[in-house]
């Protein structure tokens, strides 16, 4: 294993906001994760490296309860938000629960974020951003 969770949670303390995001993704991709899944319920996550070989973080909040159904319309709109820097993890892990998300994958090698539902059917995918270069 290339990276240690120590590693992966001093590049997520530097995210602030979704706006943020981008940054974090390619610095862990950096350090050898290839891809992660995101549990929202406790925001339990497990990093994967190239050899398929992985670490979780654990429990990161308290636990949160996964509303029934799935509002994905209203979902959409609250992670802009949260694209756009409007609101903090914390807050966007809430609105993921509140609005019927159980979780997400992040694959790094495709660039791509798969949300998924309480039956970990797949309901939203979209391109991780590119870094912006000033």
């Amino acid at each position: 294993m290339k990276f240690k969770i120590t590693d992966i949670a001093a590049e997520h303390a530097k995210v602030k906001s979704g706006a943020d995001f981008p940054e974090y993704i390619h610095a862990i991709k950096k350090k050898g994760v290839s891809f992660y899944k995101v549990y929202v319920k406790d925001g339990d996550t497990e990093y994967f490296d190239d050899e398929n070989q992985s670490i979780h973080t654990g429990s990161k909040y308290d636990s949160l309860a996964i509303s029934e159904p799935l509002n994905l319309e209203n979902f959409k709109s609250r992670l802009k938000l949260h694209q756009q820097g409007e609101t903090d993890y914390l807050t966007f892990c809430k609105d993921c629960a509140d609005h019927g998300i159980k979780g997400w994958k992040m694959d790094l090698s495709k660039m791509i974020c798969i949300y998924f539902d309480q039956a970990e059917n797949e309901v939203l995918a979209e391109r991780i951003p590119s870094l912006s270069i000033n």
